[in-house]
């Protein structure tokens, strides 16, 4: 009699002891977040700082990525072209969230140096104060209209000396490009200061 009450004893022992066994929880790895274009800048700059200890910012430019979803003033990938006096060169790098079609790798990359133009127009690093996403906000408030009227455009940035103002600024581009963009806003990337809106 004594044996039938230790039998079931065990077996609720071995069955507590299976209950209580580590479990694997799947990890599920993190989304690529999108980034803003000064923090792009910043970290696209050690590089090109390791390349040239003059280089400065010619251009920078977002890009859209379809795996990285953006929020307004970020992007999955950003690209800079960097120029050097002393070397009479610029390079390209470019940083992105994920791998990419069209050669882009995650992390961040540069291209082969290439010719330095007399057009050119570098700028220093701080004269970049004003990021992307606060552009954006300046820009969707001055744009209101176009925007109730094309709710949720897809959003690029370019940033560069602007000629015609006389300063780093930002353009921020309602399309993919400037070829495609039906409006584009102008923003001082200095003081935040709105510039212009092109048609």
């Amino acid at each position: 009699m004594q044996m039938f009450r230790v039998v079931p004893l065990i077996v609720l022992a071995l069955l507590a002891g299976c209950a209580d066994g580590p479990k694997k929880e799947a990890t599920k790895e993190p989304a690529p977040e999108a980034v803003t274009g000064q923090w792009a800048f910043f970290h696209m700059y050690v590089g090109a700082r390791a390349w040239a200890a003059d280089a400065q910012g010619v251009k920078l430019t977002s890009i859209n990525l379809v795996d990285v979803k953006g929020t307004p003033g970020k992007s999955g990938a950003w690209q800079v072209t960097f120029a050097s006096a002393t070397r009479q060169a610029t390079k390209t790098f470019t940083y992105s969230a994920v791998d990419a079609p069209g050669n882009i790798r995650q992390g961040t990359f540069s291209d082969k140096e290439d010719g330095l133009s007399p057009r050119m127009k570098p700028f220093p690093m701080a004269a970049l104060k004003i990021d992307s996403d606060v552009a954006y906000k300046t820009a969707a408030a001055k744009t209101e209209d176009y925007l109730k009227q094309h709710p949720n455009p897809p959003v690029s940035f370019l940033l560069e000396v602007s000629e015609r103002h006389n300063t780093v600024a930002w353009r921020v581009i309602y399309g993919e490009s400037i070829g495609t963009s039906a409006e584009s806003v102008f923003i001082d990337a200095t003081s935040g200061r709105y510039l212009e809106t092109r048609h």
